[in-house]
């Protein structure tokens, strides 16, 4: 290949990358979103430290429902980040799109409407894990041990700033 034809084949590239970050970026295997958030479904989940079972284990995610980002995917396996920025690759079916988020407040207030002067329904202790229902721009509605509320979006690790849901 002459170097005039790897300068254009770079240049290529170059504006390809530039129009892809322009867009959001899509997952080669599923096509969904990426980064996007999951939970554990299982109770207990082996992360590696590659996308198969000959890699070494280096932890095991114990908390069933967890919140989860997937960051990247590789056939069968998700690379995965947890709210303190550990991960690792996590094989697909421990993972579900049933979407919870951790509380990341003590003692976090869940009022019976979007809104600070609304009334307080129930009180969530720091690393809750709750289920994760619509979302506004600054309030998420969540449930949790038979309670349920709506709770200010930046107290919570699971739903991105700008995330919308109904």
């Amino acid at each position: 290949m002459s170097k005039a034809a790897l300068i254009v084949g770079l240049v290529a590239a170059l504006l390809t990358g530039a129009a892809a970050g322009a867009t959001e970026e899509r997952g080669p295997v599923t096509n969904l979103p990426l980064p996007r958030y999951v939970s554990l479904k299982a109770s207990e989940g082996n992360v590696r430290r590659g996308p198969s079972l000959t890699h070494r284990i280096d932890w095991v995610y114990k908390r069933r429902d967890m919140p989860l980002e997937i960051t990247a995917e590789y056939g069968h396996w998700r690379r995965v980040r947890d709210a303190d920025g550990a991960g690792g690759w996590v094989h697909y079916s421990l993972l579900s799109g049933a979407r919870t988020v951790l509380v990341e407040e003590d003692m976090l207030e869940l009022h019976s409407r979007a809104g600070e002067t609304t009334p307080v329904t129930a009180k969530l202790a720091l690393g809750v894990i709750a289920r994760l229902g619509d979302c506004g721009p600054e309030w998420c509605e969540l449930s949790a041990g038979g309670y349920e509320g709506w709770a200010r979006k930046t107290a919570l690790w699971g739903v991105a700033p700008d995330e919308l849901r109904d």
